[in-house]
């Protein structure tokens, strides 16, 4: 056992540093065990016992596959031959053939795989096979923030054991900070793959001194407006936030809890008799109920998961439906405090939102904008509104709030000289507006073609002025609009990439990288499959061809969407 000061040195050494750096302490560390038993004569293996290795990622926004690719880069240095492979592109029939296996995967919303690695969840799930021969290890990427923190990785963890797969280490889960949290982890993988060729029984990584966490920045809003004119069926609002010593690059988004409606709020605690005041532990921390029911649990829109819970604390039968905290207790009574207490138990913490920032570190230095759509829908014949975009949209000035920065290396900018085409319908336009506002600001020479749609040109089109002006500087080397409802047959960006399918795919030709943000259906869809139509046409190829055009413009990184 170590003493507490050296302990403290070591922690504060891994906690420090880089994923590779932690593999070089391990082999150091080796090494100098190595030549220790050497003069004992205990003999160490000198080099790694396993020779071939998998390692295949499912990733949303690229951490998965970042570390994925520093994996397989030290394990060959480890003398271990790492095929590295996405689990969309996995062929889920040789799983079965498989000696050594890692997967890191991140999870996505309500405890969902990302969508680059649904094909091979499923798969694993159907149960109609064995992999009895299988040694694997699954290192899982999360949020805590969110109520199933990296559920996806525990369920192919679980579910690649249940198949007859045998553990070369156990499951590891990381938060947001997870590089160094990563590195343990897989330095855990290279020291049982390094042993005379036997697995051995899994253990934990030890605990580890970590960072605080995701970096949580405070901000306050200078400017709220909406940027719909009158007449509009929407309202989308320009948000920009002061925020000191801010980090991001344009692709970015940043993560917002929204605050719950203080009228909710007020009607609970009025409803079942609670002391507001009352402390209870959250999170290993005490606080008061009425900032539990204001800032940290989920009261509007209740899984129904927690609905079943709250059913089994009340003892009646609830139908499956969408509902929340308020309507439950007035319908579905509590009957006394301490069993609302017990309600307060099963209630899980407000998810983070995501929002695409809309500004450049280069142009707006210590700012950070979103463009947000105030989302209305229908429940029950009942207009109901979005609990974050309804939050935001109503901040006034100087009002305060904390978000975090949520990185994405699969939405970036090429380098400077490469052209850009943007298709960005409704506040899918947000990081084009990040992108072009830097390269704008530091003289990019690459060419900028920006797709815009919306329903009305008169009310809909936003941030005209500031592309009008991109337009006449010569930022925007092209604009193209789409306004839907503005004639009797509807017209989308699809429609207008399809009509200049030509200069469209000389672009592609000459290099251009494309981006895709807004609605992953239908836009996303309707968009991916003009592009098809276009390489057809313009680069007259076959259907086949021009899909293996398409995986080509993906694996050179000039094919990136982000959408929601």
């Amino acid at each position: 056992m170590l003493a507490a000061s050296k302990l403290k040195i070591i922690q504060d050494l891994i906690a420090s540093s880089s994923i590779e750096e932690l593999i070089w302490i391990n082999g150091y560390l080796s090494g100098v065990l190595a030549g220790t038993a050497e003069q004992s004569e205990q003999p160490v293996p000198s080099k790694a016992a396993v020779s071939k290795i998998t390692i295949a990622y499912g990733t949303e926004t690229g951490n998965s596959k970042k570390l994925a690719t520093n994996f397989a880069a030290t394990a060959k240095k480890s003398g271990i031959n790492a095929k590295l492979v996405s689990l969309d592109q996995y062929r889920l029939n040789d799983l079965a053939k498989e000696e050594y296996f890692f997967t890191i995967i991140s999870t996505q919303g309500d405890g969902e795989p990302p969508a680059a690695a649904k094909k091979f969840y499923e798969h694993i799930h159907q149960n109609g096979f064995k992999v009895n021969q299988l040694k694997f290890g699954v290192l899982a990427l999360g949020d805590t923030s969110y109520p199933l923190f990296c559920k996806a990785g525990e369920d192919v963890d679980a579910q690649l054991q249940k198949l007859g797969g045998e553990r070369v280490v156990s499951l590891h889960k990381c938060d947001t900070d997870y590089e160094s949290d990563a590195g343990s982890w897989f330095s855990q993988v290279i020291t049982k793959l390094s042993g005379n060729g036997a697995v051995a029984t899994p253990t934990a990584i030890p605990a580890v001194a970590k960072k605080s966490g995701k970096k949580v920045y405070a901000g306050s809003i200078l400017k709220n407006i909406n940027l719909n004119d009158r007449g509009s069926n929407k309202q989308t609002h320009h948000i920009e936030i002061a925020a000191e010593e801010i980090a991001y690059s344009p692709g970015d988004s940043i993560g917002i809890v929204p605050k719950n409606p203080a009228y909710i709020v007020d009607a609970i605690i009025s409803l079942t008799g609670i002391d507001k005041n009352k402390e209870l532990t959250f999170r290993n921390e005490s606080v008061s109920i009425l900032n539990l029911l204001q800032s940290k649990l989920n009261i509007v829109y209740l899984p129904e998961r927690v609905v079943k819970q709250y059913a089994s604390i009340v003892q009646q039968e609830i139908p499956e439906t969408k509902i929340g905290l308020l309507d439950l207790l007035k319908i579905y009574s509590v009957k006394n405090t301490s069993q609302f207490e017990e309600v307060i138990g099963i209630l899980e913490p407000i998810t983070p939102r995501l929002y695409s920032i809309a500004s450049s570190k280069e142009a707006h230095g210590e700012e950070v904008h979103l463009t947000v759509a105030r989302d209305f829908f229908q429940v029950n014949n009942e207009t109901k509104l979005g609990l974050a975009s309804d939050y935001l949209s109503q901040l006034p000035d100087n009002a305060e709030l904390e978000f975090y920065v949520h990185k994405n290396d699969l939405f970036r900018l090429p380098a400077p000289d490469k052209d850009v085409i943007m298709i960005g319908p409704g506040t899918g336009v947000a990081p084009f507006r990040s992108f072009l506002a830097e390269r704008d600001s530091t003289g990019a020479g690459g060419r900028n073609w920006l797709f815009f749609g919306d329903q009305h040109f008169t009310t809909d089109f936003l941030y005209q002025s500031e592309m009008q002006n991109w337009l006449d500087t010569g930022v925007l080397s092209k604009l193209t609009v789409a306004f839907s409802r503005d004639q009797q047959e509807k017209v989308y960006v699809q429609h207008k990439m399809l009509r200049q399918a030509a200069e469209f795919y000389d672009w592609l030709e000459n290099g251009a990288h494309i981006y895709v943000c807004g609605a992953k259906e239908p836009m996303s869809v309707d968009v991916e499959n003009t592009l098809l139509e276009i390489v057809q046409q313009a680069g007259n190829k076959s259907a086949e061809e021009a899909n293996e055009y398409l995986n080509a413009l993906k694996v050179e990184g000039r094919y990136m969407r982000d959408v929601y």
